[in-house]
C-alpha cells in the first residue's frame, strides 16, 4: 500500500531526480485552475489544467522529460496517469508546486 501510494504522489521520484531533470530542462506543466496558476505558479512552467490535458497529448509528445504539479500532488497524479496510458514516457509527477519551484530555485 505504501509503495502504491509513493508512486501515485511522487515521493518514489525522488527530490534529486526531479533537481536534475529541472536542471536539463524538463517542461514544466501545472495541471491547476487558470485562476490557481494566476495566483502563483513556477516561473517558465506551462498552465494545462487537468480537466483539458487529455487534449493537449500531441503537443507534449516531443518533450524529452515532463514535469506535473499541482497543489496537493493528487491533480498531478491523475495527470501522469492520463499521459503514460496515452504513450507519454518521462512523465514525473512533482507533487505541489511549492517544491517544485524550491527545487527549481536550489543551486
Amino acid at each position: 500500500m505504501f509503495k502504491f501510494l509513493n508512486s501515485l504522489f511522487g515521493s518514489n521520484n525522488g527530490n534529486e531526480t526531479l533537481k536534475n531533470i529541472m536542471k536539463d530542462g524538463a517542461y514544466l506543466v501545472d495541471v491547476r485552475t487558470p485562476s490557481e496558476f494566476a495566483s502563483g505558479h513556477v516561473k517558465g512552467s506551462v498552465n494545462i489544467p487537468l480537466n483539458v490535458i487529455q487534449n493537449k497529448v500531441s503537443s507534449l509528445k516531443s518533450k524529452k522529460h515532463i514535469v506535473v504539479f499541482c497543489r496537493s500532488g493528487a491533480r498531478s497524479a491523475q495527470a501522469k496517469a492520463i499521459l503514460e496510458r496515452n504513450g507519454l514516457k518521462n512523465i514525473y509527477n512533482g507533487g505541489t508546486w511549492q517544491k517544485v519551484n524550491k527545487l527549481k530555485n536550489e543551486p
